[in-house]
């Protein structure tokens, strides 16, 4: 792993892909860990790459790596520690078969239950093998656990505080002395096997416990963190997100920004317990359910184009209410605190893409007895009539989406317009239903 994180290092190439936002906070710090061989404990709270960074680790590994065939723990053909493999050189030395496995097979992957135990991770006396007729005594009667079978490899285990601490006790020695003793077997197996974990921080120092002695064994705690700004978070999205392969879905860059500072705007807020976390998932689940909303709304309207708008909001509380804590004395109020964060991301969307002049001439044009509605029963059409009568919103419209924006990317940026200038106090709305009303204050 270390040679190939050199010959990437040196070349330019990434060694993480796919994992954005940590480029000079987590990367380098992990970049260190696996430059100097050691193991790693991620801490961070769900949803901050901390399994995918794992699993990339193994993009280190050669692509292909030379086995005595047959063996269960990969073992060296120039250095063999199971009883199987040493047997094997001993009666055919240099005619020793060889077997060949994939990086993929050299990473294991356990999640940390109570119920995890020792014969899991390390080892057990495998009772059929017994049955067939070996002695106890015999080594071959081992059945391994998972980090022997991950021998030469990467093996992880996510959530480490959730590991019963007696299990926990069993992992000292793989971690220090990189050997494993199973039962009472005077056997050593000495492992070459890089161990990565993961905790969540809550967990680390309260539900769960790491004990001490094993916390000292990991060469790098690293603290993994949420995205520092709206952009990283559009471009996780953007990667993340389940949206359909259909060049007739088109989700406007502001649609995106507003649905990023939402959960931006959750993770500030004193109504949502920080504790738990706002994880990164919130942000895809709701570009997938805002898409997924644009699309009905489409189809009952019989449109092509599906393009989402600040209407389709409201769907967003289904694929919101699971994913945050809301901190409130009263029950029922969540549907409450997640609109109001919704209209504050409606707001700073508006206050960073409307200029002033702009803004000014279409409240003036309200001013003089103007009415719009809005709403998810309301195909492009109305839109672009009101825009044909109201020739004030024609360059608010032009200076977000530009002269060639399409009629629904159009249609949403006037919805985005109005509702803005709603929650500034420049326009009046009345709502009944899914339809809404704008009008002058006077």
């Amino acid at each position: 792993m270390r040679q190939n994180a050199i010959r990437r290092i040196r070349s330019g190439e990434a060694l993480f892909p796919g994992v954005l936002g940590y480029e000079d906070t987590v990367l380098p710090q992990l970049e260190h860990a696996v430059l100097a061989g050691h193991d790693v404990i991620f801490l961070g709270e769900r949803g901050q790459a901390k399994t995918r960074m794992i699993r990339t680790l193994s993009g280190l590994l050669d692509e292909y790596m030379p086995i005595i065939s047959g063996s269960e723990i990969n073992d060296d053909p120039f250095n063999p520690i199971s009883r199987y493999a040493i047997d094997l050189v001993e009666e055919f030395g240099d005619e020793t078969a060889i077997g060949w496995v994939h990086r993929d097979l050299r990473f294991g992957e356990k999640l940390a239950t109570p119920d995890t135990s020792i014969a899991d991770l390390i080892g057990e006396v495998d009772p059929i093998k017994v049955a067939e007729g070996r002695y106890l005594s015999d080594e071959l009667t081992l059945h391994y656990g998972l980090v022997p079978r991950t021998n030469r490899g990467i093996f992880a285990i996510n959530e480490l505080p959730d590991l019963a601490e007696r299990i926990q006790v069993g992992l000292l020695n793989v971690l220090e002395e990189r050997d494993v003793q199973i039962r009472g077997y005077k056997i050593r197996l000495p492992l070459d096997v890089l161990l990565v974990a993961s905790a969540n921080p809550e967990d680390y120092t309260n539900r769960g416990r790491m004990i001490t002695p094993l916390k000292d064994r990991f060469g790098a705690q690293i603290r993994t963190h949420y995205p520092l700004d709206v952009e990283t978070e559009i471009e996780i999205a953007r990667q993340e997100a389940q949206l359909p392969n259909d060049e007739n879905v088109i989700v406007p860059e502001f649609m995106e920004e507003l649905i990023s500072t939402f959960t931006h705007m959750a993770r500030s807020s004193p109504q949502v317990n920080q504790r738990s976390g706002v994880s990164v998932r919130l942000t895809v689940a709701n570009m997938e359910t805002l898409v997924a909303a644009a699309t009905r709304r489409s189809l009952r309207l019989g449109e092509t184009e599906i393009v989402p708008r600040v209407s389709d909001l409201d769907s967003l509380i289904s694929s919101t209410a699971g994913k945050i804590e809301i901190e409130s004395l009263e029950e029922g109020r969540d549907g409450e605190v997640i609109d109001h964060l919704l209209r504050g991301a409606v707001l700073t969307v508006f206050k960073d893409r409307f200029s002033g002049e702009g803004v000014r001439q279409v409240v003036d044009a309200f001013d003089e007895d103007v009415t719009a509605s809005a709403g998810d029963d309301l195909p492009v059409s109305a839109y672009m009539d009101l825009l044909e009568k109201t020739p004030a919103l024609a360059a608010p419209v032009a200076e977000l989406v530009g002269d060639t924006g399409s009629d629904g990317v159009k249609a949403s940026a006037i919805e985005l317009l109005l509702e803005g200038l709603h929650l500034s106090k420049r326009l009046n709305k009345d709502s009944v239903g899914g339809r809404a009303s704008y009008r002058a204050r006077a």
